[in-house]
């Protein structure tokens, strides 16, 4: 009984660790009237980190990259298959929508027009979250 315990237990561990494994980091920035969220994907290059830690402090690069931000809730999502900059340039399949009511809408459909437009097989994820202050 006690060797099924500690097993019990040790699988309880494993599994919470690996849980824990999987969190992404994340980073959060005020710019202006907005408070911005970068999640680091671990298939984000170096290049595509600073290129999105530029995007989360610089005003000019964020209104190039995410449409609407100053109207409400807006996001980025990217397909991890595809990348964010591939060859320089943001992928077909990196999408950010803006001007949204709440933070769940922006995600949702950042996600969907991503999913539309990705060449590979894993799902989209969000790389950037723009909320007004509160």
């Amino acid at each position: 009984m006690m060797k099924y315990m500690v097993a019990g237990a040790a699988l309880a561990l494993g599994l919470a660790s690996a849980g824990a494994a999987e969190a992404v980091k994340t980073e959060t920035a005020a710019l202006g009237g907005s408070s911005i969220t970068l999640h680091v994907q671990p298939f984000l290059t170096e290049t595509e980190l600073a290129t999105l830690r530029v995007v989360m402090t610089n005003p000019e690069a964020l209104a190039i990259f995410v449409p609407d931000t100053s109207k409400g809730f807006a996001a980025l999502a990217v397909s991890p298959d595809d990348g964010f900059l591939p060859e320089g340039a943001p992928a077909a399949s990196a999408q950010a929508i803006g001007g949204l009511p709440d933070a769940a809408a922006a995600a949702k459909d950042a996600l969907a027009a991503c999913d539309k437009l990705r060449k590979g097989e894993a799902a989209c994820v969000l790389v950037l979250e723009i909320a007004p202050k509160a």
